[in-house]
């Protein structure tokens, strides 16, 4: 029996948990990356219907269930959530849904902390402004794709000024004196023009993306009233890390189709699911203006 081949560049109109379960749209590991912000609980509800934090788990399992079924075995799946404060403490769905994914059978590989330059100002009685979110990290195998080269960073002014002043003790690796096999050996630094990243993501205002040696500057993503659109830097980010050119990514809530612009500007292949039909028309709109955009350039 021949197996079904996904339709890609495509976005779909409709609700994500009855779309995911169609298996000719979505066959089985047939996707190489999955990224999604979905509606927070009680959150966006002039967006979308508000789903209560009681039943928020309840309520995205299935989705979680068939991106399972959906990815590729050495695929990841990054979601962008973070519980809000309710009754002066923090809900704990998201650390709920967490340990039910795990009986799924994903992996939690990591959590990727994004600061958030532009969140909103003001006073709270037990807390400070909310300048961060989760972008948690599955896999179905603990054996995946993971392209570090591609996000690596200039190492920084600080190397030149670090260098300067080595002695010779920076050449020999010493181990610690608590004996916990800390070492450390400053000369490895030395020569180097770019490094691996950390784990907290911060990103430059300008939206700028490397396609080869041409440096393409992004039509601007509308988000018209979407209530709640990350940079177009974020997927771009974590497409980079985790897949590569004329892979598949999947946004099951796609909004104004940001994950998808990022995917075609990285010469990738897209697939999105919106529910609400006027951002699914502002996403159609963005494709559209950026894949002109990039055909221009790369006839």
């Amino acid at each position: 029996m021949a197996k079904t081949k996904i339709q890609t560049n495509i976005l779909y109109n409709g609700d994500s948990a009855s779309l995911l379960t169609d298996l000719k749209k979505f066959p089985d590991k047939s996707v190489n990356f999955i990224i999604t912000s979905p509606p927070y609980a009680d959150k966006r509800k002039n967006s979308y219907e508000g789903v209560p934090s009681a039943k928020y788990v309840e309520w995205f399992l299935p989705i979680t269930l068939q991106l399972y079924r959906i990815l590729k075995e050495n695929g990841s799946f990054i979601l962008n959530i973070k519980e809000h404060p309710s009754n002066g403490e923090r809900e704990t769905y998201v650390l709920e849904l967490i340990l039910e994914m795990k009986k799924q059978g994903w992996f939690w590989i990591e959590e990727y902390c994004w600061y958030k330059k532009n969140s909103f100002p003001g006073k709270w009685p037990n807390r400070f402004r909310d300048s961060w979110e989760r972008c948690l990290h599955f896999t179905r195998k603990k054996d995946f794709v993971m392209y570090q080269d591609a996000v690596k960073v200039p190492i920084g002014d600080w190397a030149a000024k670090r260098f300067k002043s080595m002695s010779e003790n920076d050449f020999i690796r010493h181990v610690s004196k608590n004996n916990s096999h800390l070492a450390r050996n400053v000369s490895n630094w030395l020569n180097k023009k770019k490094v691996y990243p950390h784990n907290v993501l911060v990103f430059e205002e300008e939206h700028r993306l490397y396609l080869g040696n041409v440096i393409e500057t992004a039509v601007g993503v509308s988000s018209k009233n979407h209530s709640a659109i990350f940079p177009i830097e974020l997927p771009s980010w974590f497409i980079k890390l985790f897949s590569k050119e004329n892979d598949i990514i999947l946004d099951p809530f796609i909004g104004s189709g940001t994950t998808a612009v990022a995917a075609i500007m990285l010469r990738r292949k897209y697939i999105g699911i919106e529910l609400k039909k006027e951002y699914y028309h502002e996403a159609q709109k963005n494709i559209n203006e950026i894949a002109e955009v990039i055909n221009m350039k790369h006839p």
